[in-house]
């Protein structure tokens, strides 16, 4: 690990404890045994490390729906697809998805622009594949918006949910929740 990931590691546990706005560089710098001042030879600032740990989970979210979407499958497994994918990203980057759903508006310039287009860019994805599964009568015929809404505002605050609940087995919350999210659907 080098040291730029070092901070940004530390400073995301803090970011998730604290939130982004409650943590000082002299907070991070403490968290690690050095001074303030060192934390400026790898990173610019406060602001790199958020642009750094948000954006890098969210690129996970836009490359597992570009997987996704390149598959020849149908919509019902696409849905299933991504489910697995939230999991994943929820276990792998768990301080990540915290700064991302709760810290991402203090993004600054081309990040938050870049942050607010994939985010966009995701959920019109995710919501063609729900409107294809209701064209081809797959899914039941709800709405598209109240659909997604279910899925991801489940998906997104997973990590609080698993967070609490210890040494879950993976694979049985990915079969579970697979199941109780898409039963709503078919």
């Amino acid at each position: 690990m080098t040291r730029k990931e070092e901070i940004v590691s530390v400073a995301s546990q803090l970011f998730k404890e604290k939130g982004y706005n409650a943590v000082s560089m002299r907070d991070i710098a403490q968290a690690m045994g050095i001074k303030a001042a060192s934390l400026y030879n790898h990173i610019t600032g406060k602001q790199e490390i958020l642009s750094t740990l948000i954006l890098k989970v969210a690129y996970e979210f836009t490359s597992g729906m570009s997987s996704v979407l390149d598959k020849p499958t149908r919509p019902l497994q696409k849905i299933e697809d991504l489910i697995i994918l939230h999991i994943d990203v929820t276990v792998n980057y768990s301080e990540g998805l915290a700064a991302l759903n709760n810290d991402w508006m203090h993004l600054e310039n081309q990040d938050l622009d870049a942050f607010v287009k994939m985010r966009e860019d995701y959920e019109a994805n995710f919501r063609s594949i729900i409107k294809e599964g209701i064209e081809v009568g797959e899914f039941k015929p709800r709405h598209p918006e109240v659909i997604l809404f279910s899925i991801l505002s489940t998906l997104r605050t997973l990590h609080l949910w698993f967070q609490k609940r210890g040494k879950l087995d993976v694979n049985v919350l990915k079969k579970d929740m697979v199941e109780v999210l898409i039963k709503g659907m078919i």
